[in-house]
């Protein structure tokens, strides 16, 4: 029997609930076609910080690289008695992720955004908009604003510095190409290239990938502002859209809520020798302990986990199924629905298949 080694980080309130059952339906999809997993649980986020003075601990930073693939849980929000937005920047949950994810080298980000057949109508769109969307977001990751450097924060002024390097959109500008290969042959570059000298060298550089690598691939631009307008406006005449970090973060939570709530939008982020696994959520300390949490966008990101980080493509589409299976036929409370975390995870589980001969 194939086994993997995962790296669990359950995270903050919500979290750690949508973890555990993302693990339980894990284990069912492993029963059914013979590989097993390996689970250590992590401390990560601000109950990291509250335990051991650090978002990411040393024993997170070490564990996490060893590791086959890394599944994280919602992070982040007031945990113990700080004021979270007080808190030195070091010891904040955003200042954790974003060690993580140069620590594992991820610079590419990928979120799916699907409106499952049927499900037009948990959508805020009209049904006939929200119909046939099927669109992937790629989002650079460890590069742009949030890293760029000079930065500060005095009282007479801030300062951020969006910075590209030549070779960092060169790499994300090939997975979008390669994304596009396996899905509609479509890219749309979104940049704000008008304004900005940062991102007419992003879009000279993507046009120079497209034409010297990957010219059987359409591919067109537009400023972010009009991508998200026609984001909400028309979702569905779009295949796979590349981005640069600031703009990619904005716009793939315009875009996630296109199926109706963020609580069903997995991601996963890709590059370096380990895969970080997550959902698109926050931690939702409002309902923490109800079992009110819908565990559908950690799920997913498990099937993406089960795809890109263990090679198991067959479990993975068998997975989004039953997700859609289950759905369809009653969704959570965010979705108008009655089935609470427990209840929606047995759902996913009972529409798996029953037994799938093993292929070496």
């Amino acid at each position: 029997m194939k086994r993997a080694r995962i790296a669990v980080l359950p995270g903050d309130f919500i979290g750690p609930e949508v973890i555990e059952s993302a693990l339980e339906v894990l284990d069912a999809v492993g029963s059914r076609f013979n590989f097993a997993f390996d689970v250590e649980r992590l401390p990560f986020g601000g109950t990291a910080t509250e335990s051991h003075g650090d978002p990411l601990p040393e024993e997170t930073q070490a564990a996490v690289l060893e590791a086959d693939a890394v599944l994280m849980g919602s992070a982040g929000g007031p945990v113990g008695d700080h004021p979270w937005n007080r808190l030195p920047r070091e010891k904040r949950v955003e200042t954790g992720i974003l060690k993580l994810r140069r620590l594992l080298k991820v610079f590419a980000n990928l979120r799916p955004v699907t409106v499952f057949p049927g499900l037009e109508h948990l959508s805020p769109l009209r049904e006939e908009l929200a119909r046939g969307t099927d669109l992937l977001i790629i989002r650079e990751l460890t590069g742009g604003i949030y890293f760029g450097k000079p930065a500060h924060n005095r009282p007479d002024q801030g300062l951020a510095t969006m910075v590209y390097e030549r070779h960092e959109v060169e790499r994300i500008a090939r997975v979008a190409f390669e994304s596009a290969q396996l899905r509609g042959g479509k890219v749309t570059n979104v940049d704000k290239a008008n304004v900005l000298d940062v991102s007419q060298f992003w879009r000279d550089v993507v046009v120079g990938i497209h034409q010297a690598e990957f010219p059987q691939v359409s591919l067109d631009h537009l400023y972010i502002d009009n991508a998200a307008m026609q984001v909400v406006r028309d979702p569905s005449q779009f295949d796979v859209i590349v981005t640069g970090n600031i703009f990619g973060d904005i716009l793939s939570d315009l875009a996630a809520v296109i199926p109706g709530s963020l609580g069903l939008l997995p991601s996963a982020s890709l590059g370096g020798e380990v895969g970080l696994f997550e959902p698109v959520h926050g931690s939702a300390p409002d309902i923490a302990g109800l079992g009110l949490a819908n565990p559908v966008g950690t799920i997913l990101s498990a099937a993406m986990l089960l795809r890109f980080g263990c090679g198991q493509s067959e479990a993975a589409d068998a997975l989004e199924s039953a997700v859609q299976r289950a759905l369809a036929d009653d969704p959570p409370p965010d979705l108008g629905g009655g089935r609470g975390t427990a209840e929606m995870t047995r759902a996913v589980i009972a529409a798996l298949p029953e037994s799938v001969v093993a292929h070496s």
